[in-house]
């Protein structure tokens, strides 16, 4: 075993997107400097990327998109130095330690510009030193980090902070803010930006962390958490520490916030970035070239700053990031990351401090008020090379424990990898005193509305309130109304409700359900409900027999064409199911269900029955019982109850089988028949070229049933998106028992539109998407058919494709999508447009 220890830390970081609004901050450091201001040229022109250093260290930055520029620091300096290719080195003498309306004009020089002619503007990628450290860089890799180790093992220190910032004497009189003006005596300066803030929330994190790099397995043991003003909030922090991955700087994309930055020191980064060898020091003992680096185009994922490369090992010794102005990405004003690497041996180089600020704002201008989220994490106690047992890494089914969320204030002083100073434990105390203030309350309650849809009450939850309302040709205007039980987030049983009213139909319909949680270890779950409702059953394939939710298809104010083909269902449902893995789910259930037809004269279900009195049936009767498998790999849950919180939905590849055996004369079921169905969903990260999710379904009925019990491909009339659908498809077009689906959709993040003048600086997203269906229906089953829809199914493969615009005003996405398969049809659409809203960064 070798065993070593670092010395760096005596040096001493979005419908998600509405919870940010609800996030509470910081690290209080008193700096000694500050400097900021512009830089302009000659001619009266900012210069974007400009070195800002004070001189004789390695304390530095770099002028953003617009000149302007900020840096603080912790000791005292008499002068800053600017510099740039092209320009005559600036040192500029400082009348105070505080400085922040510099206007710095820096002068060309002829000479300099002969000299390094290759490096202005956009550099070369020949002939340049830079990126021939670059590419030793990637040569050396290997040698530089955990990998070149079969295990290794860490302990971990992690501080998380939100600020509002911006702060100013508008904000500190607003009526917002009346009640609880103590707050503003505890702000300060963020040594990043230079702006106000004032803290809001903060937690911390102590881990042990294990990996095996011959098994490629890693385990987080989290020893103590704690918040502020949150107790123990584990869908809280689990939201905010997913907003902040951890990060590979030597990786090709770095991922946060849903998006692929361009690595500035991965292989990608060569034909997205212009580097420039700057300088040569000895930086904490280590000879170290200094490369400066900065986007070759506007609008893409990109960053700018510098980093260091130790001149024997090739190793990152320092990395400064920051994402330029006009990256595409929404409600994020600044995004900025410091690593910092120690040497542990003559050549081995491992990661001791990161650090990331991020500026969370509704528009990117200057002096818009905003919230800071901010980590800082530090590494220490490094040890390799001791060995676990594979089933040591192996995620349990439920690993909550509650003391690490209960750790004295001893604990934290004894284990701390940094210790907070007077100021920050300042914080802790106004926090706490800030949630007991009965105006913040009535503003968190409003904030908890917003994020989850729900009223809250004691042990008990209104909503939720976005299905209030709704209509359909069937039920004209709906009114809804619901709730649940709700103590804790990790209740072992809850139980859930609605009532609903039609004022066209006149009839009230309802749902109910409940579930209690057996066993916490296998997540074993009972669980059973009923409901008597109308529904569109020509929506989707895949059925999950929920008796609380409905699709929007149902319920859409508006269509195209007449939504009338809705089905009057009353479903009875019971099931057990547990979880043998993490995130692998066996249920096993049996369902009656009672069908007909919401709206005669307009649409029917009607089968041939030699039993009925005249020989044809309305109503299909039918129990079922069904088994199915879920896995999703990759999915992030918190809590321990009967209901978790997933914080990464979209993240995740989904797989289901489901297997359901109709019994017919059980409660007087009508029909016996087997029942086969396949899902599958992945998305996949394509670096800087965006998202693109891929879904697969398929099917198989046995047995002879009628409509109401066969695979409708699902059509959309409405003027929404609708997963799984299709758009220029009409309700019951396409009738199967056996079917095949596939889904491609990819979203470009604005890769195209960022390289088009005029659509550069509106950040679109370029949304691509083509889908196909294909199925049979068997003689027997047409032979059923009395309902006087003629059945068609899609034999010679459905297809449609789409091509859409994302991001308009930050919200809103609108497709056109064009049919592709079987337009001779008389009521074929040959185009639809959707659209859908949604919070995305």
């Amino acid at each position: 075993m070798k065993n070593y220890r670092s010395s760096a830390f005596a040096k001493a970081r979005s419908h998600h997107i509405i919870m940010i609004g609800l996030l509470f901050l910081t690290t209080i450091s008193i700096a000694q400097t500050k400097v900021g201001g512009v830089i302009y040229d000659d001619f009266g022109d900012t210069v974007p990327f400009a070195n800002v250093v004070f001189p004789g260290s390695s304390e530095g930055t770099i002028s953003n998109d617009n000149g302007r520029f900020y840096l603080q620091s912790d000791k005292t300096y008499k002068e800053v130095e600017f510099s740039f290719v092209g320009y005559k080195t600036q040192i500029v003498k400082l009348e105070s330690q505080v400085n922040l309306d510099m206007k710095v004009t820096l002068q060309t020089d002829t000479a300099e510009l002969d000299a390094v002619v290759v490096y202005a503007g956009k550099t070369s990628k020949k002939n340049n030193p830079a990126i021939d450290i670059l590419r030793k860089v990637w040569e050396n890799r290997r040698k530089n980090g955990l990998s070149q180790f079969k295990q290794y093992q860490y302990d971990k220190y992690e501080k998380l902070e939100f600020d509002m910032n911006t702060i100013d004497s508008a904000m500190i009189n607003s009526k917002l803010f009346r009640g609880m003006e103590f707050v503003f005596n505890y702000a300060d300066t963020s040594r990043v930006t230079g702006k106000t803030y004032l803290p809001i929330f903060i937690n911390e994190s102590l881990s042990t962390v294990y990996g095996d790099n011959e098994l490629n397995k890693e385990l987080d043991d989290v020893k103590a958490n704690k918040n502020s003003g949150f107790s123990n909030n584990q869908t809280l922090i689990a939201f905010v520490k997913d907003l902040y991955n951890d990060i590979d700087v030597y990786d090709r994309y770095l991922k946060f916030f849903d998006k692929s930055f361009t690595s500035p020191v991965g292989k990608a980064g060569i034909d997205t970035y212009n580097y420039v060898l700057r300088d040569t020091a000895i930086v904490d003992g280590v000879e170290a070239y200094n490369i400066v680096y900065y986007p070759r185009r506007k609008g893409e994922l990109t960053f700018k700053g510098d980093f260091w490369v130790a001149t024997e090992s090739y190793a990152i010794k320092e990395i400064n990031m920051q994402a330029t102005k006009s990256a595409n990405i929404n409600w994020v004003k600044e995004i900025y990351i410091e690593q910092e690497y120690d040497v542990l041996n003559d050549s081995l180089f491992l990661i001791t401090r990161d650090y990331f600020l991020s500026d969370f704002s509704l528009n990117k201008k200057e002096k818009s008020k905003g919230i800071y989220g901010k980590r800082t994490t530090l590494f220490d106690d490094y040890k390799f090379d001791v060995q676990k047992d594979p089933d040591f890494y192996r995620r349990r089914v439920n690993d909550y424990n509650p003391d690490v969320y209960d750790r004295d204030e001893a604990y934290w002083d004894e284990n701390r990898l940094e210790k907070l100073n007077k100021d920050e434990k300042q914080v802790y105390t106004m926090l706490d005193t800030l949630k007991k203030n009965k105006k913040f309350k009535r503003l968190y309650n409003i904030g908890t509305v917003l994020a989850s849809g729900y009223y809250e009450f004691d042990g008990f939850d209104f909503g939720p309130i976005f299905s209030t309302f709704g209509f359909n040709d069937v039920e004209g205007v709906r009114l809804r109304a619901g709730g649940r039980t709700y103590f804790t987030s990790n209740d072992p049983w809850r139980i859930e409700g609605y009532g609903a009213f039609g004022f066209r139909d006149q009839k009230f319909k309802f749902g109910i359900g409940g579930k209690y949680l057996l066993d916490k270890k296998s997540r074993l779950i009972v669980s059973a409900g009923y409901r008597d409702d109308v529904e569109q059953l020509g929506a989707s394939l895949t059925r999950t027999n929920d008796v609380l939710g409905r699709s929007l298809a149902s319920s859409a104010l508006v269509a195209a064409g007449n939504n009338g083909r809705l089905s009057k269902i009353q479903l009875g449902v019971a099931a057990v199911s547990f979880e043998p893995l993490y995130n692998l789910e066996f249920r096993l259930g049996t369902s009656y269900r009672t069908i007909e037809t919401a709206n005669p004269g307009f649409f029917n279900l009607d089968y041939f029955d030699a039993e009925a009195p005249n020989g044809i049936a309305s109503e299909t009767n039918q129990a079922e019982i069904d088994f199915s498998i879920t896995y999703k790999p990759g999915r992030k849950t918190t809590n321990y109850g009967v209901d978790r919180t997933v914080i990464n939905d979209g993240d995740y590849p989904i797989l289901f089988l489901n297997y359901a055996r109709g019994i017919k004369d059980v409660l007087s079921s009508n029909f016996d028949y087997d029942k086969a169905q396949f899902y599958y969903s992945h998305p996949f990260q394509i670096g800087a070229f965006g998202k693109l999710t891929a879904r697969v379904e398929a099917g198989k009925t046995f047995g002879e049933v009628p409509l109401a019990l066969l695979d409708v491909i699902p059509g959309n009339q409405t003027y929404f998106n609708i997963p799984g659908s299709f758009n220029t498809m009409n309700f019951y077009e396409f009738v199967t028992d056996e079917y095949l689906m596939v889904h491609l959709d990819h979203n470009f993040n604005g890769r195209i539109f960022s390289r088009i003048p005029g659509l550069r600086d509106l950040n679109l997203r370029e949304l691509v998407g083509i889908k196909a269906a294909y199925g049979r229906i068997s003689d027997e089953n047409i032979a059923l058919n009395a309902s006087g829809l003629e059945y068609l199914a899609p034999e010679d493969i459905f297809w449609e494709y789409s091509v859409g615009v994302g991001n308009i005003f930050k919200v809103l996405r609108i497709d056109v999508n064009f049919r592709g398969g079987y337009n001779y049809l008389p009521d074929a659409r040959q185009i639809a447009v959707t659209g859908s809203f949604g919070f995305f960064f």
